[in-house]
């Protein structure tokens, strides 16, 4: 099977260690994001207690629920695929085996989203019916 070309060569689509690598960025970007964020809203704590539970009220809206959803699941990836960074860079051997280990990544992400998803979820349903 031929491979598709651009004008600028063959198309690569990536594979599982290009994957893992975009999305270890993008989920650090994403925590880095919100820790800032998270720093500028406690720092409102300096104009008063009015004026920070009307910043921390914004966490009750549904959508900024789902925001957070999002981020715990960028956090438990961006763990579980550092750790999986660490095996292969302290077990050089394991780098054979970076695309069964990549899957069982993704399967434990899956398996620690599950009750996440259904606790936090929850609360977003709650919150909009």
């Amino acid at each position: 099977m031929a491979r598709k070309k651009s004008v600028y060569g063959p198309i690569y689509r990536g594979r599982e260690g290009q994957w893992s690598w975009i999305l270890h960025r993008a989920t650090g970007v994403g925590v880095i994001l919100f820790l800032f964020a998270h720093v500028v809203d406690t720092a409102v704590v300096g104009w008063g207690p009015d004026a920070y539970n009307r910043v921390v009220a914004v966490y009750h809206n549904p959508f900024i629920q789902f925001l957070e959803l999002v981020l715990v699941g960028m956090v438990i990836y961006h763990a579980f695929n550092g750790v999986r960074i660490m095996i292969i860079d302290f077990w050089p051997k394991a780098s054979e085996y970076h695309v069964p280990i990549f899957y069982a990544t993704a399967a434990l992400f899956v398996a620690a989203m599950v009750p996440v998803t259904w606790i936090i979820g929850r609360n977003i349903l709650e919150a909009l019916f």
